[in-house]
């Protein structure tokens, strides 16, 4: 079955950088477009990063753009996002999952900016 297991989180200080990673099975992940998503206590699921099945096309939000870099290793079925100048409310959940999405997701990794 498809899962996501998702890596890299933990308490970062206003402006430092994490890496998250997402190791993705049950399906063919070079056919796939994969996205970063993050959920934050009482809001909704929020997409900060998608990239295509090449890894040539990405996107972001408004929010994240010039801060996060998407990027995925095909040979390892792992999709990456490196996130720069973090602020507080870059805290959140974060989730990877495929385009189109997958009803699984994954447990998460917990980000937290705090001084």
């Amino acid at each position: 079955q498809v899962q996501f297991v998702e890596s890299g989180g933990g308490l970062v200080q206003p402006g430092g950088s994490l890496r998250l990673s997402c190791v993705a099975s049950g399906f063919i992940f070079s056919a796939f477009g994969m996205s970063w998503y993050r959920q934050a206590p009482g809001k909704e699921r929020e997409l900060v990063a998608s990239i295509d099945s090449t890894g040539f096309r990405r996107s972001y939000p408004d929010s994240v753009q010039g801060r996060f870099i998407v990027s995925r290793a095909n040979t390892k079925s792992t999709v990456y996002l490196q996130m720069n100048s973090l602020k507080p409310e870059d805290a959140a959940v974060y989730y990877c999952n495929r385009r189109p999405v997958s009803e699984s997701w994954g447990q998460g990794t917990q980000v937290t900016v705090s001084s």
